[in-house]
């Protein structure tokens, strides 16, 4: 993806620098986030769903906050006690991490998000929800990388590896779901100022 490390690079420093400056819990664990790149806020969701034992989609405090240790988020107590009590707005004692993630996600205009979705369905040529290797064939040139041509991968490593990029750093299973997507999109939205442009670099980079 032409331009995304640098992105990545960018968002980090900026991500890095903000933090020093930032006093809202939620908006501090944002940021703790994005200093990981565009993959940051993806990667504390897939932590969430593995710390989901009992698969309903909710957290309490101490898996809340087990999950943010797991991940290496860096808070105090307090500070976690806060951002836990802003989504608990029921006071049910759990939080919903679907809508935890949507509010983590930095905010993308409904232009960003519509040139997202087209990409997404785009490479979802079989339209279940999910681009997996299958999907990516005669969408992704895998024969132009650097690494075909040199022999030193085959076309589904290329694939692979690509997959990668869009999913969680502990727990790649190859396949990338329409909200990990977004979820990386939404990273790399954070770290480009104008519509024009990320639309622009969406266009080209999936050729819409």
């Amino acid at each position: 993806m032409a331009g995304t490390a640098r992105h990545d690079r960018e968002m980090a420093v900026n991500a890095k620098r903000q933090l020093s400056e930032c006093s809202d819990p939620v908006e501090r664990l944002r940021l703790q986030c994005l200093a990981r790149g565009s993959s940051g806020i993806k990667g504390l969701g897939r932590t969430f769903r593995i710390m989901d034992d009992d698969n309903n989609r909710s957290l309490n405090f101490k898996e809340f906050l087990k999950g943010l240790n797991d991940y290496g988020v860096m808070m105090e107590k307090e500070e976690a006690t806060a951002v836990f009590q802003q989504f608990d707005r029921d006071g049910s004692g759990t939080i919903d991490f679907d809508e935890f993630l949507i509010t983590l996600r930095p905010p993308m205009s409904q232009a960003r998000k519509e040139v997202v979705m087209q990409a997404f369905r785009k490479l979802d040529r079989t339209g279940d929800g999910v681009i997996t290797i299958e999907d990516l064939r005669g969408v992704y040139n895998a024969k132009s990388h650097p690494k075909y041509q040199n022999g030193e991968w085959t076309e589904d490593q290329i694939f692979r590896k690509f997959l990668d990029s869009f999913d969680s750093p502990y727990d790649k299973d190859g396949k990338v779901t329409q909200e990990e997507f977004i979820n990386y999109y939404a990273g790399v939205s954070a770290s480009i100022d104008t519509d024009v442009y990320f639309i622009v670099m969406m266009r080209n980079a999936w050729k819409l």
